[in-house]
C-alpha cells in the first residue's frame, strides 16, 4: 500500500509534482518532491523543495487568508527575477510560472534555491566581527546602489510602472489598503496619513527614478557563505519602477542601532545591526549618497511613507493571525504584530516632528 504524505499548508504535492515534472527541467519525478517550509516570511509563502535526486527549488505563493488587493503578484515577482538574471543582479534564477491556481490553490512562482548565509536576527549577528559587521554593511547599501543604477531597459523593466507622481500614488494606495485591512480604528494612523497628503503633494511629481525593491533589509539577502558579498536578494513581491529615495527609507526604518526605542517593537529583523561594527543609520545614509549623487531633500517624507507602509503591512500580518491564517515567522504573534503598526505609526509621527534620523534614532 502506498504511504499518504499530507500536504503542507498552502501545496498540493501530487498536483505539483506532476506540474514540475512537465515543466522544471532537471526534476527527478521517481518519488513525490518534498516542501519544507522557509522560516522567516512574513508575507509571501516561501517552500524549499527537493526531488528524489536531491536537486532543490524554492516555491513562492502568496499567503493564505487575508490579501490586500494587488499584492502578492507572484506574476510580477517572476517578471522582475527574470529581468534581473539578464543583467547579472544578485537575484535567484527563475525556473517557472504558473498561473493555473488548481495546481496548489494560488498562482506561484519557482526558482533555484540558493545557498548562503540569511542574517535574520541579533543572534546570528552577534558571532560576526567587527570587520564582517562594518563589510555587511557597506555590501548592503552597494548593493541598494547598484539595484538603483540598474537599466530598466537593458532588464526589460521599463514598463514594470509609471515613476511619475510614485510617491503620491503610495499615500493613496496605503491609505487604502489600511481601511480594507485595519482590525481596529487608529486615529494616530490617520493623522499620519493625513501629514503624508499634505506633505507629499508639495515633492515634485518628476523625481529620478529606477528599479526599487520595495522591502529592502539584511533579512532579504543571502550572503555568500565565507565571504561578506550578497549573492542574492529575495522578496521582490513589491518591486516597480519608482524613487529610489524610498526603497532608502525603507531601509533606514529596518536599519537598528543599539540605542533605538521605538524601532525595538517592530519584530522584523530585530537588533541585527545594533552590534559592534555595523554602521549607524547616518552612515548607511553618507554611503548611499557618495554612491548614487542623487538627492535626498526629500528623505523626511519617504521615511514617514515608510512607516505608514510597513505599519499597514504590519496590520495585514496581524489580520491574518487573528484569523489563524498566517504561516512563516509571524505566525501565532498575534500581539507583537499589532504593537508593531501602532510603534511603526509613531515612528512616523516622530519623523513629521524631528526629521528622519533624528527621530529613527531616538
Amino acid at each position: 500500500m502506498t504511504n499518504q504524505v499530507s500536504d503542507p499548508p498552502g501545496l498540493r504535492l501530487a498536483s505539483l509534482s506532476k506540474w514540475m515534472q512537465e515543466n522544471i527541467t532537471g526534476f527527478d519525478s521517481s518519488n513525490q518532491v518534498e516542501a519544507t517550509l522557509l522560516a522567516g516570511g512574513r508575507s509571501n509563502v516561501s517552500y524549499k523543495l527537493t526531488d528524489a535526486s536531491g536537486s532543490s527549488w524554492v516555491l513562492r505563493r502568496p499567503p493564505l487568508g487575508h490579501i490586500m488587493p494587488s499584492a502578492h503578484d507572484m506574476g510580477r515577482e517572476f517578471r522582475v527575477l527574470s529581468g534581473l538574471n539578464k543583467v547579472s543582479f544578485p537575484t535567484p534564477a527563475t525556473r517557472g510560472y504558473c498561473e493555473d491556481e488548481s495546481v496548489i490553490g494560488a498562482k506561484f512562482m519557482m526558482m533555484d534555491f540558493v545557498d548562503g548565509r540569511v542574517i535574520e536576527s541579533a543572534q546570528t549577528a552577534s558571532i560576526l566581527s567587527e570587520q564582517q559587521a562594518g563589510e555587511i554593511s557597506q555590501e548592503l547599501v552597494d548593493t541598494l546602489a547598484r539595484l538603483h543604477a540598474v537599466d530598466p531597459v537593458a532588464a526589460g523593466l521599463d514598463q514594470l510602472g509609471k515613476p511619475t507622481g510614485y510617491l503620491q500614488r503610495q499615500v493613496k494606495r496605503w491609505g487604502e489598503q489600511w481601511q480594507i485591512t485595519k482590525t481596529r480604528e487608529l486615529p494616530e494612523i490617520e493623522t499620519l496619513h493625513a501629514w503624508l497628503e499634505a506633505a507629499i503633494a508639495k515633492v515634485p511629481e518628476s523625481l529620478p527614478s529606477s528599479i526599487v525593491h520595495g522591502d529592502y533589509r539584511i533579512d532579504n539577502v543571502i550572503l555568500a557563505s565565507s565571504k561578506s558579498e550578497i549573492v542574492a536578494v529575495l522578496d521582490w513581491e513589491m518591486s516597480t519602477l519608482g524613487d529610489p529615495i524610498s526603497d532608502l527609507a525603507i531601509s533606514l526604518v529596518y536599519w537598528s542601532q543599539a540605542t533605538d526605542t521605538l524601532r525595538k517593537k517592530i519584530p522584523v529583523a530585530e537588533d541585527v545591526t545594533s552590534g559592534p561594527g555595523f554602521w549607524s543609520r547616518q552612515q548607511v545614509l553618507d554611503r548611499y549618497v557618495s554612491q548614487t549623487g542623487l538627492d535626498i531633500s526629500h528623505l523626511d517624507e519617504c521615511v514617514a511613507l515608510a512607516c505608514f507602509k510597513l505599519a499597514v503591512i504590519m496590520e495585514s500580518i496581524h489580520h491574518r493571525n487573528l484569523s489563524g491564517q498566517q504561516l512563516g515567522a509571524a505566525a501565532g504573534e498575534k500581539s507583537t504584530m499589532g504593537e508593531a503598526t501602532v510603534a511603526l505609526t509613531q515612528l512616523g509621527l516622530a519623523v513629521t516632528r524631528r526629521g528622519a534620523i533624528e527621530a529613527l534614532n531616538s
